[in-house]
């Protein structure tokens, strides 16, 4: 069965997570349909593109399926991870994507919605980025990400202490463009989609690559790159990598020991 639905109208392509049951998880066969669709949109007319969750949703996503990390010793977010696709999608797709935020997004998922161009939420978004509480490691270019945004210690403090951020700080912080009553956010969004659908095509696209590599400008140093890469093997091969994935699939909080 499809866990998402599609639509094209007024030149606006709209992506619904559509597996609410599984909180919108990000698995594979989600990862697989959003691409199928984003392809299948760009053949028609699509200018501008909105991914959002079926109308009062609690959970916008719950991020990266835990059940498809790898066992330790393999990296849990490498280069060919599907997760780490679509966010590529998302962030070289020559359109504006708009997240349409109801409900509570969690780890992967911050970093999807974070990928689209603009985020408009209303009360019920929140933000958690969950990687501690099972022990991954996050890879740098996600990192990086979230730093570009929302500052250093904004995302330190989401990543250390991987508690929810709520609407409103989510909204200081610069995470979201826009935080509007609930009952305005559908339409607050497709208007401004359409806003944009008025515009260049061409000019929006050139000018979103410009602020893609722009922000992506920050050079590293072969040594410095395998620095962190080797960090972050420390922790995937870690006692309590394995502790983290097996907590969550048993249902029970980790026992964490720092090896």
């Amino acid at each position: 069965m499809a866990v998402i639905t599609t639509q094209l109208q007024d030149d606006i392509g709209t992506i619904t997570f559509n597996n609410p049951e599984h909180r919108n998880i990000l698995s594979k066969q989600m990862v697989d349909e959003i691409m199928q669709s984003v392809g299948a949109l760009q053949k028609g007319r699509m200018r501008v593109l909105v991914i959002r969750a079926l109308k009062g949703s609690k959970v916008w996503s719950a991020g990266h399926d835990v059940h498809e990390l790898p066992l330790p010793g393999r990296d849990p977010l490498s280069y060919n991870d599907p997760l780490v696709t679509v966010l590529r999608s998302v962030q070289s797709l020559p359109i504006p994507v708009i997240a349409m935020i109801e409900g509570s997004v969690w780890g992967g998922a911050c970093d999807l919605a974070l990928s689209c161009d603009i985020l408009i939420g209303c009360h019920s978004a929140s933000f958690c980025m969950t990687p501690a509480k099972i022990g991954v490691p996050y890879n740098v270019s996600g990192i990086l990400h979230f730093m570009n945004i929302m500052g250093v210690n904004f995302a330190k403090e989401m990543f250390f202490t991987a508690e929810p951020l709520s609407a409103e700080p989510a909204a200081k912080a610069g995470l979201l463009n826009h935080l509007v009553d609930v009952e305005n956010l559908e339409g607050f969004t497709y208007d401004m989609a359409t806003k944009i659908t008025r515009n260049s095509p061409l000019s929006i696209g050139v000018i979103k690559e410009q602020i893609r590599l722009l922000a992506s400008a920050h050079p590293l140093s072969p040594i410095t790159f395998e620095r962190v890469q080797g960090l972050r093997r420390t922790v995937y091969d870690s006692k309590d990598y394995a502790e983290g994935i097996k907590a969550f699939l048993e249902k029970r909080p980790p026992s964490f020991t720092g090896e």
